[in-house]
């Protein structure tokens, strides 16, 4: 057939007649999305996501699969009312998707670790490449596993069957197992050098973390800590019967062993200053925690025998034992009063924690609470301190009972102190723990933009501060918060500053669109049918006479062939074609939000396992139709047809009939075509 010219986006190019404009399109260096698409198959425009337009005639938008060019034809394929256009395909094809792309439990992780793959690896007794997955996220799975609040936990879909799965404590035991094995941490080998060199300031959990990433990519970094020992707030505010010092050996060990130097009692502002970092490195990071303790602001708080919780803490880190004497009163509910609290039990102390909500708003894990209560603290609800007066037998504590009243700017109600309620507590000591604070002096003299709070403003993507080349994560810049969230934000700071580094554009780390089926108590029942009742593992713990009287580590871990039990409650929940799905690639793209035509009718759960090679998730397909096609254009067969009219039609075997009873002989031409993984070969997945 005669060529003919054709005009793409104002470029010229020659195509055979009878071609579509979407072979014209990619002869001229453009790419159009499709999901009906199928070289292989007749076109069907089903889906529309490959619309452009046409100079000419009513001038309305074309499916770009179906339509063939002819001579002098002028085609625009990317503009803002196609994009626009396409968007809406989107909007209206994932609002009616129920599936997952990435399980729950990795979606709610601050980290993103691959939880479903590494409990599969557990549960097949290869721990060892477990942590090696593990590390791809997070480089210090035995401390996350031991001290991780489990938000990961919270949405586990085995909760709907009966309890989560163990998350938490199954990443110990892979750490755990990985060292009795290999004798160390087994962290993979960094790439090249090149020649860059990157200073971090500050060696806790997100300065260590994004000095592990970015040793991987073969930059050189030194990192700058002030204290004589790596950790941060992991070593020296969490208590070793939670987190042993051998743990933070073995894991931040191992990062100064691939390479990462770690200079110690080093002050940034003191001993060096942080401008002549900037200078001397190719980039910096800042990533110095938030050590400063919160003022109570009551009067007296300044007399001897009040301590920080956080001064305290340390102490003891240091091999210290701060005189507090027997009877303490704890200001404070969050997990470093608790700390506290059941540290100052170790040392022979009565503990009292007052707290101005009720234990429903208290930030501490609730776990952490409950260890509290049994080791014998009393925490008392709805009290505060007023003053503290300094006597010949002690101290004492004026104190009033709270009444919970509107809610402030947190969302919590707000206590309002009760008029004539005040009550008197006579105590040897009392610890502040009410807050933590981001101590900037040392890095003033950068010039960095803080907040009306004291922490580092920086990119919420790409971690950047106001001055090209500083980076800052952890709590330095979100304020204090959790470890497992210090470490997946150093992750992506260091892929930032791998960017910068690069001489690319600093973007961030990809974030990617992910389908939800929604909260754990909206899920349909059916995703749990023929699941049995399996009681969740239970983590052996020390004596209680031995708790209370040393700070050995309270968990002694999991029994080997338990914890590869407790890794066979996972659901596997997540898309098994997640790496090759259209739809999440376009709606990555296009920037779509699930969530556009919310409230709108969502297609229901269901998978037919039935057939002995195909696995088909009806719920995660769009109704492009391409399945049918293949199935009677390629192989002959009528496996799948067109159920329902409008809205409601669904691509099913015929007469509401299983695979299995289909004449499908398992030959994949239909997963081959399918763009949402709705379909799957059930070998392949056993080969991968």
């Amino acid at each position: 057939m005669a060529s003919v010219n054709v005009t793409i986006n104002d470029i010229q190019v020659q195509v055979e007649g009878g071609s579509t404009i979407l072979q014209a399109a990619e002869t001229a260096g453009f790419s159009i999305p499709t999901f009906c698409h199928s070289e292989n198959l007749k076109p069907f425009t089903s889906c529309f996501i490959c619309a452009v337009k046409v100079e000419g005639g009513r001038g309305n938008l074309v499916p770009s699969c179906a339509t063939l060019v002819r001579d002098g034809m002028k085609v625009t394929v990317e503009s803002e009312e196609i994009r626009d256009s396409r968007r809406m395909c989107l909007y209206l094809l994932v609002s009616d998707h129920c599936g997952d792309c990435l399980p729950p439990c990795q979606d709610a992780c601050p980290s993103s670790i691959d939880i479903r793959d590494f409990l599969a690896l557990t549960a097949e007794g290869r721990e060892v490449e477990a942590a090696a997955l593990i590390r791809e996220k997070a480089p210090v799975p035995g401390i996350l596993g031991r001290i991780c609040p489990r938000p990961c936990e919270t949405v586990c879909r085995r909760t709907r069957v009966e309890e989560p799965v163990s998350i938490c404590f199954m990443k110990r035991h892979i750490s755990d197992t990985e060292i009795a094995e290999k004798g160390a941490p087994q962290l993979p080998d960094p790439a090249p050098e090149t020649g860059k060199k990157v200073a971090v300031i500050g060696a806790g959990p997100a300065g260590m973390s994004a000095a592990y990433f970015l040793k991987l990519e073969g930059h050189d970094v030194t990192v700058f800590e002030r204290r004589e020992k790596s950790g941060g707030m992991l070593r020296y505010g969490i208590p070793f019967y939670r987190l042993p010092d051998g743990v933070l050996k073995a894991e931040l060990g191992a990062i100064e062993d691939m390479g990462v130097q770690v200079w110690y009692n080093t002050t940034v502002g003191k001993d060096i200053a942080a401008k002549e970092l900037e200078k001397d490195f190719d980039a910096l990071l800042l990533s110095i925690g938030a050590q400063g303790a919160s003022p109570m602001r009551v009067a007296g708080e300044g007399v001897e025998g009040v301590l920080t919780g956080i001064d305290y803490l340390g102490s003891l880190a240091e091999g210290k034992t701060p005189e507090i004497g027997d009877s303490v009163v704890v200001i404070g509910g969050g997990n470093t009063a608790i700390d506290v609290s059941r540290c100052a039990v170790r040392t022979g102390a009565c503990v009292t924690i007052l707290y101005r909500r009720t234990r429903h708003e208290m930030p501490a894990n609730e776990f952490e609470i409950d260890e509290a209560l049994h080791e014998g603290v009393d925490i008392r609800f709805l009290a505060a301190p007023l003053s503290i007066h300094e006597t010949d037998k002690g101290i004492t504590v004026r104190c009033t009972r709270m009444k919970l009243g509107e809610p402030d700017k947190s969302g919590r109600r707000r206590p309002v102190p009760i008029d004539g309620s005040d009550f008197e507590l006579h105590v040897t000591s009392v610890i502040s723990a009410i807050g933590q604070t981001v101590l900037a002096d040392g890095i003033e003299d950068l010039g960095v933009e803080l907040t009306r709070w004291g922490t580092v403003v920086a990119d919420e993507q790409t971690f950047m501060t106001s001055r090209p080349g500083v980076f800052a994560c952890g709590d330095c810049q979100t304020g204090a918060d959790i470890a497992v969230r210090a470490v997946g934000n150093a992750r992506k700071a260091a892929y930032s500053i791998h960017q910068y580094l690069s001489g690319e554009e600093v973007t961030g780390e990809p974030v990617y669109f992910n389908s939800s089926m929604g909260p754990l108590e909206e899920v349909s029942e059916d995703l749990f049918a023929g699941y049995e009742a399996t009681p969740r593992i239970t983590m052996p713990l020390i004596p209680d006479k031995q708790r209370t009287t040393s700070f050995n580590e309270v968990e002694t871990g999991f029994e080997t062939g338990k914890a590869r039990k407790e890794a066979e409650r996972c659901l596997s929940c997540g898309c098994d074609g997640i790496d090759d799905c259209k739809l999440r690639d376009y709606a990555t793209e296009y920037e779509v939000d699930q969530e556009f035509f919310l409230g709108s009718e969502v297609r229901e759960y269901h998978v037919d396992f039935t057939h002995d090679m195909i696995k088909m998730e009806t719920g995660k397909c769009i109704s492009c139709g391409s399945c049918v096609r293949a199935c009677a254009e390629v192989k002959g067969l009528h496996v799948f047809s067109f159920v329902g009219r409008g809205f409601i039609t669904r691509m099913k075997a015929p007469f509401g009939r299983s695979l299995v009873d289909t004449e499908c002989d398992g030959c994949g031409e239909c997963v081959k075509v399918c763009p949402t993984a709705s379909l799957r070969q059930k070998q392949l997945e056993v080969a991968t």
